[in-house]
């Protein structure tokens, strides 16, 4: 292979190393390795096909280091604030980016403010908690039972009024959280596919969701009320003797509950170069 004859202006071309290197030196904010990363690690994921163990830390490392200065987010903004006199808070959502393969954004909880028991259907879900303290109550469903049950009255137990169709589902996390901490990760069908957010504290959670929410392909969000194991008795349904009170509990599907608002809101943090 033949060397190139060099033409022009000599210190032009002494320079241009020197420009090279200074944009390789420049830094790359948090919020951008954050979407390359996940460009990456679920480049050849869909809905139930979760990431290789590799990608899942590698991505879960990403989250773990970032915090809410990385994107911009303060305790003192409106988001967070609670409003007397209004019912439950509302939640505020903050949009950095979502494609068919996943979605980033925050939630910004005010205290008291619920994100309630909901699913993720066929998703492979990233939270990380950047401030404030949270109590995370999470479930799987029991696979070797039955999918869709009619309960039967415990004359003893029950008090509410009888659900239609209920299924059991396993109680995976039931505990309060305070930042910084570890990122969650729940999976299709197991780390708690189905949870529920209340904030003790001003909180924001950064959720990386793989793939998004999508109702034309069947993802949608359904919600859910529990009862405790022994409100119901199924014929066939039996769970260890020392998990029946805390471990297992029926789940309902029931429609979006009243009073819940999730509102968007602009972004202001560092911008994702697509």
């Amino acid at each position: 292979m033949g060397i190139e004859k060099i033409t022009g202006d000599p210190r032009k071309v002494k320079d241009e190393p020197k420009k090279g290197r200074s944009r390789k030196q420049r830094k790359i904010n948090a919020v951008q390795i954050l979407y390359e990363t996940c460009k990456e690690v679920f480049a050849n994921c869909g809905p139930d096909i979760v990431p290789t163990p590799t990608d899942i830390e590698r991505l879960k490392a990403v989250l773990d280091n970032m915090t809410e200065a990385d994107v911009g987010v303060k305790p003192n903004m409106p988001f967070f604030k609670t409003r007397e006199a209004e019912g439950l808070p509302k939640i505020t959502y903050l949009h950095l980016h979502e494609c068919e393969k996943f979605s980033i954004g925050i939630f910004c909880l005010p205290p008291s403010g619920v994100i309630p028991l909901h699913n993720h259907p066929g998703m492979t879900v990233f939270s990380k908690l950047l401030f404030g303290t949270m109590h995370i109550k999470s479930y799987d469903w029991v696979e070797d039972s039955p999918r869709v049950t009619t309960p039967s009255v415990n004359s003893s137990k029950a008090t509410e009024v009888l659900p239609a169709k209920v299924r059991l589902a396993k109680v995976k996390v039931d505990q309060d959280f305070t930042a910084p901490c570890n990122t969650s990760i729940l999976y299709p069908a197991d780390g708690g596919n189905m949870h529920c957010f209340t904030a003790l504290t001003r909180c924001a959670v950064l959720d990386v969701l793989g793939p998004p929410y999508c109702d034309p392909d069947g993802r949608h969000c359904a919600y859910y009320r529990d009862f405790p194991f022994n409100y119901f008795s199924v014929e066939g349904v039996k769970v260890p003797e020392e998990e029946k009170e805390e471990g297992y509990v029926w789940l309902e599907e029931r429609d979006k509950p009243e009073g819940i608002a999730v509102v968007g809101a602009p972004y202001s943090g560092p911008k994702i170069v697509i």
